[in-house]
């Protein structure tokens, strides 16, 4: 089954919600969900084509941003903030695999352009199994993409944005945008002070997803905040990206050891070892940035130290 709603068909306004600063957070959230949705349904071509990259990518950003906006304190969509959880979910585990592979196959070919042509050659010979891969992902993508389960997904969450947002007193309202960045700001703060002085790179990832769902909670109710929390999200944001290359490193090096795993052609021997030996040297350069980052996080979150 093949989607191609627009916006006005699943029921949304022509024209894209708008919210004022100091509507509460309900209204806030589902400006996001409005936003978010038509995103999704902008993105959604591309990903089925696979032409750009960058669609895939777009859509899996959005699917985290509306599950971020979903479980926001304030939100008020009551019972059905589960349901809508667990289905988005569902749709960002079919949709990140082959994201996940079209990374590592940017990532290796880049490493490779300065190569020789014949070192080249050997590195798509590495890669092979990451192609074959990428192709049964996608077939996974696309049959999900074409479900019953999918069309009900975006039928859902259209009736989420337009739903009515459960009246507040302003008291209510102002505690609310500040529990929606506390709750997950707490849990990163948390995860950290946790740490070793070394810990493993499984640890650092963690970290990673909970400074992104600290991020997008702080892009919600950014309209409805003040300057420190505009300059809480850039400094997530450069935290998030130190860990993800960090990660992307981490990943990179494990997946090149596997595939060069039994292999007997010594040329793709020699360009995995090249490749290991970039990808470990750029992990120890990002492990070693990270904390650095986490310090002008916390800087922009001084009352929320002060709780903890």
């Amino acid at each position: 089954m093949t989607t191609s709603l627009t916006p006005v068909d699943l029921g949304l306004p022509a024209e894209p919600r708008t919210a004022r600063r100091k509507d509460p957070p309900a209204v806030h959230v589902r400006v996001r969900l409005d936003s978010q949705l038509r995103a999704l349904l902008t993105h959604e071509a591309g990903t089925r084509s696979g032409v750009d990259p960058e669609d895939l990518h777009d859509m899996r950003v959005t699917i985290r941003r509306l599950r971020a906006a979903v479980i926001a304190d304030g939100a008020g969509l009551g019972e059905t903030a589960t349901p809508l959880q667990d289905e988005l979910k569902w749709l960002g585990n079919a949709l990140g695999p082959v994201r996940d592979l079209d990374v590592q196959l940017e990532r290796l070919r880049a490493e490779a352009v300065g190569f020789e042509d014949d070192e080249r050659t050997a590195v798509e010979r590495l890669l092979t199994g990451l192609v074959n891969e990428r192709k049964a992902a996608r077939r996974r993508m696309l049959a999900a993409m074409r479900t019953k389960r999918y069309s009900t997904l975006l039928t859902s969450l259209a009736a989420a944005t337009v739903s009515s947002p459960i009246a507040e007193t302003n008291g209510q309202q102002e505690a609310a945008v500040i529990s929606v960045i506390y709750k997950p700001y707490r849990k990163l703060y948390k995860a950290v002070e946790a740490l070793g002085e070394n810990p493993p790179d499984e640890q650092l990832h963690a970290l990673r997803i909970k400074g992104k769902r600290l991020r997008y909670a702080a892009e919600l109710v950014g309209p409805a905040g003040k300057e420190p929390v505009k300059q809480l999200v850039k400094a997530t944001k450069a935290f998030q990206e130190v860990l993800g290359e960090h990660q992307d490193a981490a990943v990179a090096e494990e997946t090149i050891r596997r595939l060069m795993a039994g292999h007997e052609d010594l040329a793709v021997i020699f360009v995995a070892g090249r490749l290991v030996e970039r990808e470990h040297a750029r992990r120890v350069e990002y492990r070693e940035q990270w904390r650095d980052k986490w310090a002008a996080v916390a800087a922009f979150a001084p009352e929320f130290n002060r709780k903890i």
